[in-house]
């Protein structure tokens, strides 16, 4: 669960502590005030030392940090890379073999079992690779480098408080490069708020126990806002008239509201009539088009990539019984070259899209929207080689 969002207060913990030296330098030094905070945090020397005498500098993390990439292909190629029948056959296979612990889930917390097969299947393939990163190293390391060092010094006590109860080990634990363990991929923090021992063994393992990591991810999921029992998204066709203006997740109405303007499910009718809801429009106007409810926007807690939330939200109904999605025949889209180049011609007319890297964020959907509707285009928010030669 890649939930790198910086938490004010803790940034603020840790910078009242004054014997901690917060990132860079001699990273022994760093580690000698990793111990000296333990310890103001009440943990035993046994304990401190028992952990962080295992710590050590880890390279190949800091250069997975460097490289690490972002979703940049449309919805519909990612998706049919990621969703393969062997991923659909396993998944239901899995809801086999763990109904009991997704009746329990569903009972509990009202989270989908679809939901959490979706991510077991594109976080570790339902378990079978967790990542083979020594997860201690990857943390301290990550928390002794100055660019996010707010994120990760707080996990490497989580992990710490793992270790004080028996459920880390710093030399053969082994996750993702960020720190994320076990099947579903948590951080340390997250597993000692909202681990749960699923299987009743006296431990909370996500690497080894499936009920321990689906029971904890559905615990996480219903902290950040899930609510429960209700849809996440559902697929619809929308007609050529729509206002696409208020299509995205910028703009949420009453189900009822996109109904009356023409908006329709694509295999039934539309859940929940008064509930707010946002149409989504991966491709644009002539391509895939969703309804996304507020569950949706949870998810995106879990990844920040709008292209994987999409197609984990699309893959978990898909593995509850909906129908392949309809492509339909979007106008194709801008290469890295041509989304630089609409980068820097949105920026030069004033508009916020962060740095010119040929990806289509957040920032450049909401500039790509408002320059088609001064220009009298669809305003679907899709960049075309139309908008970018009226530009």
């Amino acid at each position: 669960m890649r939930r790198f969002l910086v938490s004010l207060a803790l940034a603020l913990t840790i910078g009242t502590t004054a014997t901690a030296q917060q990132c860079g330098g001699d990273f022994g030094q760093f580690v000698q005030g990793l111990r000296a905070e333990a310890a103001q945090r009440g943990h035993s020397a046994e304990v401190i030392d028992g952990f962080f005498r295992h710590a050590n500098y880890y390279q190949r993390a800091l250069d997975a940090d460097r490289r690490q990439g972002i979703f940049t292909v449309p919805f519909t190629d990612f998706a049919r890379r990621l969703i393969s029948q062997n991923r659909m056959d396993a998944g239901r296979r899995n809801a086999e073999r763990q109904a009991a612990t997704f009746n329990e889930i569903e009972r509990r917390f009202g989270v989908s079992r679809g939901i959490l097969l979706a991510f077991w299947a594109f976080e570790t393939d339902y378990g079978a690779f967790q990542g083979d990163y020594n997860t201690l190293d990857s943390l301290v390391t990550l928390a002794h480098d100055c660019r996010r060092p707010e994120l990760f010094r707080p996990e490497v006590f989580g992990a710490l408080e793992l270790y004080e109860n028996g459920d880390f080990d710093p030399v053969n634990t082994q996750g993702a490069w960020a720190g994320e363990i076990g099947m579903v991929q948590m951080l340390p923090e997250d597993i000692v708020n909202h681990g749960i021992d699923g299987d009743g063994d006296g431990h909370v393992y996500l690497q080894t126990s499936a009920p321990d990591a689906l029971m904890s991810g559905a615990n996480i999921l219903s902290s950040l806002g899930w609510r429960p029992n209700e849809p996440w998204l559902v697929e619809i066709t929308v007609p050529d008239n729509l206002d696409w203006y208020q299509t995205g997740i910028h703009t949420s109405r009453p189900v009822s509201a996109w109904q009356a303007d023409g908006v329709a499910g694509r295999s039934g009718t539309l859940p929940m009539q008064n509930a707010e809801a946002s149409v989504i429009l991966p491709q644009g106007r002539n391509g895939p088009a969703f309804l996304a409810y507020p569950n949706f926007n949870v998810l995106f807690e879990w990844n920040q990539s709008f292209t994987y939330v999409l197609t984990a939200a699309y893959f978990a109904t898909r593995l509850e019984g909906a129908p392949v999605f309809d492509a339909r025949n979007p106008e194709p889209g801008l290469d890295g070259n041509g989304m630089r180049a609409l980068q820097t011609a949105l920026a030069a007319r004033g508009h916020d899209v962060g740095r010119i890297d040929g990806i289509l964020g957040a920032g450049t959907r909401a500039a790509v929207r408002e320059e088609q509707r001064r220009l009298g285009m669809p305003a679907d928010a899709w960049p075309t080689r139309a908008l970018l030669n009226a530009l």
